[in-house]
């Protein structure tokens, strides 16, 4: 059911262009769609009607603000970074791009909209080989993936044990991994175990026990560890199996990463990243799994079943 509002805000007459914001940190209820004449590209930046916009797990944490302490909401915010669509409208001195081209790139807080706004050296072009929705969720949690992968170093040959597998960030690590020759074991829920060997990884179930469980599946040691879920399990096994901790890794347990002596990973973004991703779905070697895609005007319900921790994959808002 649809339970977004959606408000006008007044402008000059020259159509409208809609998009989710939110005045306040709460639950999916505080999210509302509005209506405002289309933004209008400056110098450098390209405007873009998105065709797909991927939700992150951090759009949710950053809404209901458990993000406040290390990146507060500027309300009311804007929401979404991943996108892709078509280029409508150019700024001074873009030249790289034309109107109708197809794009994939990211926006930070303004892609869960009809338009979004990007500087010109944040798109790379979408072969017509790459599915909408796929390209929308490719960029935020692919770059994530890979900035993180590289980070640790992780080789060809090397084992490494990646937490949440099945998530967005997960999905994609698992897949960049295997690309580069690493053998992977992923931690997940049982009924996401078939996902992950479709996927190329070695399923080993969370909870008590893990330690063992995942010793079980690579007696010859894990090189590198990702989290992409934060949790305390997560981050003990990771510092308990790999030696150097320099090459364990956590995109979301911030808190407590200094504790257990594990690095806090970021995503560094460039079109070149995003271009070699691009390029890793084109040759088949990363697929982009789509769980569920949602109309704008849903995206109450769509961060909701990004919540209920359920989710194979990613959630996308087609505009």
């Amino acid at each position: 059911m649809n339970d977004t509002r959606t408000d006008r805000v007044e402008g000059n007459g020259a159509g409208t262009s809609r998009a989710v914001v939110f005045d306040g940190y709460g639950d999916a209820s505080v999210l509302r769609v509005v209506e405002m004449p289309p933004p209008q590209p400056g110098a450098g930046r390209v405007r873009v009607r998105v065709h797909a916009a991927g939700i992150q797990p951090f759009d949710v944490k950053l809404r209901r603000g458990d993000t406040a302490d290390w990146a507060p909401a500027r309300f009311p915010q804007g929401g979404g970074s991943e996108f892709a669509g078509v280029v409508d409208q150019l700024g001074p001195g873009v030249t790289e791009f034309a109107v109708g081209d197809e794009v994939v790139g990211w926006a930070v807080g303004a892609a869960h909209a009809d338009h979004a706004l990007a500087r010109a050296d944040s798109l790379v072009r979408k072969p017509s080989a790459l599915p909408w929705a796929e390209a929308g969720a490719l960029g935020a949690s692919g770059q994530t993936a890979h900035t993180s992968l590289q980070a640790l170093e992780v080789r060809g040959g090397e084992t490494v044990l990646i937490h949440a597998a099945a998530g967005g960030v997960g999905t994609a690590a698992v897949q960049i991994a295997r690309a580069w020759g690493a053998t992977v074991i992923g931690t997940a829920s049982e009924r996401n175990h078939r996902y992950l060997r479709e996927l190329g990884a070695v399923p080993v179930a969370y909870g008590s026990g893990l330690v063992d469980r995942v010793r079980a599946a690579a007696p010859g040691g894990i090189d590198a560890a990702l989290d992409a879920v934060g949790t305390e399990e997560a981050l003990q096994v990771s510092a308990e199996l790999v030696t150097d901790r320099d090459r364990a890794g956590t995109i979301a347990g911030h808190g407590l990463a200094e504790e257990y002596g594990v690095r806090v990973l970021g995503t560094e973004r460039s079109a070149e990243r995003l271009a070699s991703l691009v390029e890793l779905c084109v040759s088949g070697q990363l697929r982009v799994r789509i769980h569920a895609t949602y109309p704008l005007a849903e995206v109450a319900a769509a961060h909701r079943e990004v919540e209920s921790g359920h989710v194979r994959g990613k959630i996308v808002l087609v505009p």
